[in-house]
């Protein structure tokens, strides 16, 4: 239930992204099914091709202090974009703020899922 909760909520931050900021960080056609597809295209990128490339990054992510981690998070959404019709990006700085802002929603709805284990 937890992971149809958060796929939910990567789907409306996808959309949400797109609708508030008036296409300008992130275009997205419609939520059903670019945006719904879209966030399980974007689970399955960050839980197979993510952890690789962020392993091979891991110099370049030191020198920079993490912030390379934001071009890799970017470089995911891309990802996205070029698999999901209906979804596409508007330039580097704008994927790189709408995947940060993506990563956001993700990250708070993922904790407020997570129950107690005992």
């Amino acid at each position: 239930m937890r992971f149809l909760i958060r796929m939910a909520a990567s789907a409306a931050a996808i959309f949400g992204v797109a609708y508030l900021s008036g296409g300008s960080l992130l275009e997205v056609d419609s939520f059903w099914p670019a945006a719904v597809v879209a966030a399980i295209v974007l689970a399955l990128v960050n839980a197979i091709i993510k952890p690789i490339v962020k392993l091979l990054a891991l110099p370049v992510t030191i020198l920079t202090l993490g912030l390379f981690a934001l071009v890799i998070n970017a470089g995911m959404l891309y990802l996205v974009a070029a698999i999901v019709d209906g979804v596409h990006t508007t330039g580097f700085l704008q994927t790189v703020a709408a995947s940060v802002i993506i990563s956001i929603v993700s990250s708070v709805v993922g904790g407020l899922t997570e129950g107690k284990k005992e």
